[in-house]
């Protein structure tokens, strides 16, 4: 998908946040929400998306959008070393299917890291155990 066109209502997102899809919830406030990716690339792998925009990626969105999900990154990635014992986070964002993008609702990833261990490909892979992920997000919302 290139980095124009019309939003999609049925995206994974859109869909979450109507309550068709389920999510494990990190963090929810009245305009962020913060949860797991399923197809992690690393343990405790969040998603941060937006609850009021229909952007579909960072060159769209309303700086106001912006400046709330980074600061919801923030918050998350400073609590992940303490939780999760991660030696560092990667703070990633994708802009259109070239760049990486696969669900074009604008969102952050928030990866923790370890010197040791490779980090997963992006958008692929095998799907974490739902009880195995919700430990984590709860490991993680207890730091915020």
């Amino acid at each position: 998908m290139s980095l124009t066109g019309a939003y999609d209502l049925q995206n994974v997102f859109a869909r979450i946040l109507r309550g068709e899809l389920p999510a494990i919830k990190v963090f929810e406030d009245d305009r962020v929400l913060a949860l797991m990716d399923v197809f992690p690339q690393s343990e405790g792998h969040v998603l941060i998306i937006s609850k009021v925009s229909q952007a579909r990626n960072l060159i769209e969105a309303e700086p106001e959008v912006v400046a709330e999900l980074a600061g919801a990154a923030q918050r998350i990635a400073a609590a992940m070393p303490t939780a999760l014992g991660c030696e560092g986070v990667s703070i990633m964002q994708f802009n259109g299917s070239a760049a990486g993008q696969t669900v074009f609702h604008l969102h952050f990833h928030a990866i923790p890291r370890w010197s040791d261990r490779p980090l997963g490909n992006h958008g692929s892979g095998q799907m974490a155990d739902v009880e195995d992920l919700k430990v984590t997000a709860r490991r993680i919302a207890d730091h915020l």
